[in-house]
């Protein structure tokens, strides 16, 4: 076997070589020198800094530690093909043995200054131990996790993502049960994934993401639980979960009077033209022109998803004396024998409706269900609000809609591509969403960034709940064992 397809052949033993291609490891052979060392030859002294990958080539050699006194004490002995000082190549590290020849030895070298050279000018040299080292990180982590969770004086740990002084604060007074919190302002994505290191659970909200990819970065950190602090969670893969026995809690009601009273001020700021009259008396301009509104009253109000939330709406608007047409693939019995409630099929609510205004979770059936079709369906000047989820509404088509005054007004407190942008400060940025940007140049239109929630009693439920998720799994239940549990069935 000539010398090149002989070292090739134990460079892929060295474990952290295992992933280069044949030209790399060809390269690497290249700049490996073979070195002669006599019999009883000290080749490395414990303790002594050297900057070289070795691998035996020929005869033997004897490993000694220093003991108490000491003293040296033979610890191994070396046989061709097996190697040390990989550490040399990265780090500047003192050898934690020495090595002797037994007999006449030859060793393949390859010095550290050589190697790195090697990896500047080669890719996929640079790539292969990438990957590499991020397999072997990965495996420390879970290690490191594990034996964190163990530890006698480790507290239950609690990983809260994209957290804001609201969140932090009501949790903070909320937390009955004393877990360790640990806030992070950034959100849950697989960058910053290593954040849940040493937490057995993580606490996420609506934009974080926890999709396969990050769900097994965190079964490797030893995380078991993601605590969400919303009712809805689209943004988790539940098969994902499921696959890697991650349990998924949520908030399934938080507080439903928030969201509907938010929905139903909206509809009225947008009707009386509140936010224009506000602007124009703040400049000075007390004049009247252009802020007609209608009477709320004797009108035809939708109402899309009649669960906790939709039915809050339901009741609110018949406070007002509205006639209501509600849509929902499982209709409310607390509604469905009530004056002035009617269930009716998706396209009688559209084309009977003066005001539409949504209620329903984000699934595949119910993604886009006001699209350009729905909207051409419903009376001319319709007034639409979505306090559900953004993804409910085909942004172009509500655009489209706008522009031809189809739609009359709208009022939104969630946008399907809102992630980049709420509950953040974009003030001195340039909003870069050119949809985002189109609908906030409508003067009959509100964009609220995702408050419809943001009450107290609202964020005490939430922190309430969430701990009380927390606790269930602290004390053994899982997955669909949990209260407010999810899972793929779920969907």
């Amino acid at each position: 076997m000539a010398r090149e397809e002989h070292l090739q052949e134990f460079l892929r033993k060295v474990e952290c070589f295992s992933e280069l291609d044949e030209s790399s490891l060809e390269l690497l052979s290249d700049k490996t020198e073979v070195r002669a060392f006599e019999a009883g030859r000290v080749i490395f002294s414990e303790g002594d800094r050297d900057k070289h990958l070795y691998i035996v080539k020929s005869g033997r050699v004897r490993v000694l530690k220093r003991d108490e006194d000491g003293r040296p004490v033979a610890i191994d002995t070396l046989e061709p093909g097996d190697f040390g000082g990989v550490t040399s190549l990265f780090l500047d590290e003192p050898h934690s043995a020495t090595l002797e020849a037994l007999e006449r030895v030859e060793l393949w070298l390859l010095d550290r200054d050589t190697f790195q050279r090697l990896i500047e000018t080669n890719g996929g040299m640079a790539k292969a131990l990438l990957i590499f080292m991020s397999k072997h990180a990965r495996k420390e982590w879970s290690i490191l996790a594990r034996l964190q969770a163990v530890a006698p004086e480790a507290g239950f740990r609690v990983a809260v993502f994209d957290s804001k002084s609201y969140t932090r604060q009501m949790l903070v007074e909320r937390n009955r049960y004393d877990y360790d919190l640990d806030f992070f302002d950034h959100r849950l994505t697989l960058e910053t994934a290593a954040s849940a290191m040493g937490h057995q659970a993580v606490c996420i909200f609506v934009n974080d993401t926890a999709d396969a990819p990050v769900i097994e970065r965190l079964k490797e950190m030893n995380v078991g639980l993601i605590a969400l602090r919303c009712a809805g969670y689209n943004n988790v893969d539940l098969a994902a979960c499921d696959r890697f026995g991650i349990s998924v809690a949520r908030v399934p009601a938080y507080s439903p009077h928030s969201v509907a009273e938010h929905g139903v001020g909206l509809m009225m700021a947008l009707n009386r033209r509140i936010y224009r009259a506000y602007n124009r008396v703040r400049e000075g301009n007390f004049a009247l022109d252009g802020l007609v509104g209608f009477e709320v009253h004797g009108k035809t109000v939708g109402v899309m998803g009649t669960g906790r939330i939709g039915r809050c709406a339901v009741d609110i608007l018949l406070g007002y004396g509205c006639d209501v047409l509600a849509f929902d693939k499982m209709p409310n019995p607390e509604l469905t024998e009530r004056p002035g409630v009617r269930y009716v099929e998706r396209d009688e609510l559209l084309g009977g409706s003066d005001i539409v205004s949504l209620y329903l979770p984000l699934t595949p059936e119910t993604r886009h269900i006001i699209d350009t079709e729905a909207i051409a369906k419903m009376r001319r000047g319709v007034m639409i609000i979505n306090t559900g989820r953004g993804g409910l509404v085909d942004t172009q088509a509500l655009i489209d809609g706008l522009k031809s005054g189809q739609v009359g007004s709208a009022g939104l407190d969630v946008y399907e591509e809102e992630s980049e942008y709420f509950f953040e400060d974009y003030s001195n940025m340039v909003i870069t969403d050119d949809m985002l940007a189109r609908l906030m140049s409508f003067g009959n239109v509100i964009v609220t960034s995702h408050m419809a929630f943001l009450t107290h009693e609202a964020l005490t439920n939430i922190a309430d709940t969430t701990f009380e998720n927390i606790k269930e799994f602290e004390n053994g239940k899982r997955g669909r064992e949990l209260t407010n549990g999810v899972c793929p069935k779920c969907e």
